[in-house]
């Protein structure tokens, strides 16, 4: 999404800066711009490298935009990934335990903040993407909340859909596709 850009683009493993638990750290402000900045200004200074990160999550509109900015570690689980996801999506659908359908409307938010250099003025893109979640897991596709996120676009979880279909609708996508734009201008 970003080639047109003319950057080009290389992730952390790529420059051999490797995810410790500094990371963790970075992700506990309270708004998904301010844990997307802090990411920013973090690797834009160990690479020296203009730099974006995102921070993204969950928001359950009947529990007050829950899990919102806590969505990875909501349960407050530890362990492997496909291990908190799991406790994460239990406590999900126990605080939903009964509520109707029209109660499951959630939305899926990402910010995005790109940094020329650390101490530059940042450009911030936004996505979201809406939908409801489910009494139970749909695919086993996607990572999170996916099974259980029921997109009114495409008819289905992003746990049932396909990279392409989830890429062309979710939250990231539109938010790089901000950036992208942004970038061109």
């Amino acid at each position: 999404m970003l080639a047109p850009s003319g950057l080009e683009i290389v992730f952390p493993d790529d420059i051999w800066l490797r995810e410790t638990s500094a990371g963790d750290a970075l992700e506990q402000a309270e708004s998904f711009e301010a844990n997307a900045r802090r990411k920013a200004e973090y690797f834009g200074r160990l690479s020296s490298l203009p730099t974006f990160a995102d921070d993204s999550g969950l928001e359950v509109f009947f529990l007050g935009g829950a899990p919102g900015v806590h969505s990875k570690r909501w349960a407050g689980a530890k362990g492997p990934p496909d291990e908190v996801d799991a406790a994460n999506n239990a406590e999900l659908l126990r605080r939903l335990a009964g509520a109707p359908e029209r109660q499951r409307a959630a939305r899926y938010r990402c910010v995005l903040v790109f940094l020329r250099t650390p101490d530059s003025v940042p450009t911030i893109c936004h996505g979201d993407c809406t939908g409801r979640i489910l009494e139970a897991p749909r695919g086993s596709d996607g990572f999170g909340y996916d099974p259980l996120f029921f997109s009114e676009e495409l008819g289905k979880t992003f746990g049932e859909a396909s990279a392409e279909e989830k890429d062309r609708v979710s939250h990231r996508g539109r938010a790089l596709r901000a950036l992208a734009k942004s970038l061109k201008s």
